[in-house]
């Protein structure tokens, strides 16, 4: 168990669910980033049979959307009691995984026992940016993104950044395509064998329920791939084909402590272990997981990654997951065993959160104990990693 031995204090996620995760302007476009939140609250309460007046807290990742305070919003749309209140985490595509590790900081701090954690992104539903007029007469200029590091630093595009990992790490458009097509099949496998089943709540819109993922493409092959040309860099190596596609979604869980698992009666859960976030040049912001691994490895000698089980690892770009990959000295067949980001899609602010659903479906699965990893680059140059083991029935009886 975690280093706390008091069951009133060890973390545990015990529901994981998510929407299907929709194309930017696609299946999900009509939904307001609130109400894909609210519905994975309103299932994580049906499917636990928690008392909503025992929640303390809802924490909810987002980065593009929140003009105002998004958890707050979702809880009340989920009909939650008003007395429960809401935070808003914006670590740009670390939010949801950061939402999720601070719930469970909370825990282990004793200051509440029952945690709504996740995110929410509709970049359909992105609000305009307009940056004021510097002197009278100037025109309102629309803001493409937020700034993530200052000038002098350096503050490239996503994609531009994905092309300097590539270049200093010396990985190949061939292998990012090779990379890029290996999620796709695995995605569909994956969604063909019901793997994503159990852990996607459908979502209701205008035009009919939502009940399965609009990116993964089953007609990819290394053939078009190959005939893509680079997007962010003339004569470059990142294309659309081995890039994330833009999106929609949400993720979320329920986190609460030991004691309370044992006493609803549940029979799987997720003990969280430790998390570490760590910066790294904004140039190269990609191979962020390397240094929040080396920091996270520092406070844990005992744990080995020939010893992880399942890693998920957000797919933002071909070129900074195998770069950072190569350095972690971890095989790239380790990683997203149902397919990734380049393929299923990555909401921003709820990828985090993703990677704990996804973990979560596939450790209950598990025949046997098994130990999760969940690992990002972040925007502005940081990185996470975040590490979980299964608690089986016996622990929980």
């Amino acid at each position: 168990m975690n280093a706390s031995s008091d069951p009133s204090r060890t973390p545990v996620v015990i529901a994981a669910f998510r929407t299907p995760i929709g194309r930017v302007n696609g299946s999900l476009a009509a939904v307001e980033p609130a109400s894909l939140a609210a519905l994975l609250i309103e299932r994580i309460i049906d499917d636990t049979g928690l008392d909503r007046a025992e929640i303390d807290d809802v924490l909810l990742g987002n980065a593009a959307n929140s003009a105002g305070n998004l958890a707050r919003l979702a809880a009340l749309e989920a009909r939650l009691p008003v007395a429960i209140p809401g935070v808003t985490v914006d670590r740009q595509c670390g939010s949801g995984l950061e939402a999720i590790v601070l719930a469970a900081r909370q825990i282990q701090a004793g200051a509440g026992r029952f945690y709504l954690a996740g995110g929410a992104e509709s970049a359909s539903r992105a609000h305009i940016r307009l940056r004021p007029p510097v002197a009278r007469g100037d025109e309102l200029q629309p803001v493409k993104r937020a700034r993530m590091a200052p000038d002098f630093i350096g503050d490239p595009d996503m994609g531009v950044a994905a092309e300097n990992v590539a270049a200093a790490c010396g990985v190949s458009r061939e292998r990012q395509d090779r990379f890029a097509l290996e999620s796709h099949r695995r995605a569909i496998a994956s969604e063909a064998a019901g793997r994503f089943a159990r852990e996607i709540a459908p979502v209701p819109t205008p035009s009919g329920a939502v009940a399965k993922d609009e990116c993964p493409r089953a007609n990819a092959s290394a053939e078009t791939l190959a005939r893509l040309k680079p997007v962010f860099v003339k004569g470059g190596t990142v294309t659309a084909g081995n890039a994330c596609p833009i999106n929609d979604g949400a993720a979320m869980v329920l986190v609460t402590n030991l004691a309370e698992a044992r006493r609803l009666g549940v029979s799987f859960a997720l003990e969280f272990v430790d998390a570490a976030t760590a910066g790294v040049d904004p140039n190269l912001l990609g191979l962020g997981p390397v240094p929040a691994m080396a920091r996270l490895r520092g406070r844990n000698p005992g744990l080995h990654l020939g010893d992880i089980d399942f890693i998920e690892f957000n797919e933002a770009f071909a070129s900074q997951v195998l770069g950072s990959l190569d350095q972690l000295e971890i095989a790239p067949s380790r990683v997203n065993r149902d397919g990734g980001a380049i393929a299923l899609g990555h909401p921003y602010g709820a990828s985090g959160a993703i990677l704990v659903v996804r973990l979560f479906s596939q450790m209950l699965e598990a025949a046997s104990a098994s130990q999760g990893l969940a690992l990002m680059g972040v925007g502005g140059g940081m990185g996470m990693v975040a590490h979980f083991r299964s608690v089986g029935a016996d622990q929980l009886a």
